[in-house]
């Protein structure tokens, strides 16, 4: 039996697919169809997906399940389908439709729609998509805002209702609210999630953190039941990690924190499914940086990354997932030279994204590379 969701992807639309695949692939879902349309991706695929466990996902507002086709506008073949148009207990609501298809076929649904809410005895209002949203090619697109109580929405001949809209504040909340927080210096756990994902690492697999700092990336691995290690010079570091870890109720034998040089390290008899990490990127820029100094910061993160990755390669049986600085400067944006990376590290690169701010001095480029 074939299945189809849409997924409404967020502001970097291919970094959202591509994480979206690998999470598919590490759930042993396979996609037989795809279809997109602006910020939003529509797939056929061989088994259902539960609610929770898009909880993983870090790149995707929202997901819908397509409950009927309706090229033929029959309203009655379509109430066989939606037998209730709401299961909450409110009777005063508001909706909203995602619009992914012409203008014929949202109409019919709008028309359908505002028909069923009346004949259920609901007093529902729909709303139009009020929120803003730049996404990283600079476009921006219209989404559902914070006042709406159910969501649906037309792609192409298919009608469906939204099920899973990512919690941005629970994720904000277990940023901004943990123990310690280096703004400056760790990633979102947005991103975190992200990486995640792309590194293919699953439940009860064990990944490694080379540059661990206050356990961003380590903390979101382990709320997905995945096991970690995380590696550290900074002593400090490792101790405010230690209590962020400890706030999340995290089980101490999940992981452990090391003290110690990720280039020179040895760990003895360990093995890690995938490496991710967001390595130090060096100095921190306040100002626009000319080309000369900017090259010379790539070229530092680079040598450091070279001699970190040779040393843990062999540990690590997978992918290898990290961040590099893309730095803006007077003429463009310069990336770090990783084919320099992989050549002298002996491995291929797979995939690479880049993630940033149109103003952001420093951004960031995620790279996957792999044996």
């Amino acid at each position: 039996m074939k299945y189809l969701y849409l997924f409404i992807l967020g502001r970097n639309p291919e970094l959202s697919k591509a994480e979206l695949y690998s999470f598919l692939k590490i759930s042993g879902i396979k996609i037989s169809r795809t279809s997109e349309k602006g910020n939003s991706i529509l797939l056929e695929i061989d088994n259902e997906i539960k609610k929770e466990e898009l909880e993983h996902l870090g790149g995707i507002i929202s997901a819908g399940k397509v409950i009927s086709d309706i090229s033929k506008h029959n309203k009655k073949e379509l109430n066989e389908k939606l037998k209730t148009v709401y299961n909450g207990t409110k009777n005063n609501i508001t909706y909203a439709i995602w619009n992914f298809s012409s203008d014929k076929n949202y109409e019919f649904v709008a028309d359908y729609l505002k028909e069923k809410f009346r004949e259920e005895k609901f007093k529902a209002s729909r709303k139009n998509l009020t929120r803003i949203l730049e996404l990283q090619n600079e476009q921006k697109i219209s989404i559902v805002g914070n006042d709406v109580d159910e969501e649906f929405f037309v792609f192409d001949e298919y009608f469906g209702r939204i099920f899973f809209i990512t919690n941005y504040e629970s994720l904000e909340f277990r940023d901004i609210s943990k123990p310690h927080r280096r703004e400056s210096l760790a990633i979102s756990p947005r991103l975190a999630k992200i990486m995640i994902n792309l590194s293919e690492a699953k439940k009860d697999d064990k990944i490694i953190d080379a540059f661990c700092g206050i356990g961003v990336i380590l903390s979101e691995a382990l709320l997905q039941g995945i096991k970690a290690a995380g590696i550290d010079r900074d002593k400090g570091a490792l101790e405010m990690a230690t209590e962020n870890l400890k706030w999340l109720k995290i089980n101490k034998e999940d992981y452990n924190l090391i003290e110690n040089d990720s280039g020179k390290i040895k760990l003895t008899n360990q093995v890690f499914h995938s490496l991710v990490s967001e390595p130090e990127f060096g100095e921190t820029l306040k100002e626009i940086p000319p080309s000369d100094k900017a090259h010379l910061i790539l070229s530092r993160y680079e040598n450091l990354l070279i001699n970190v990755l040779n040393n843990l390669k062999h540990y690590v049986k997978h992918r290898f997932v990290f961040t590099a600085p893309y730095i803006l400067t007077k003429d463009r944006r310069i990336s770090c030279n990783i084919n320099k990376i992989a050549t002298a590290c002996g491995l291929k690169i797979v995939c690479s994204y880049k993630e940033f701010r149109k103003k952001q001095i420093v951004g960031r480029e995620i790279f996957v590379l792999e044996h």
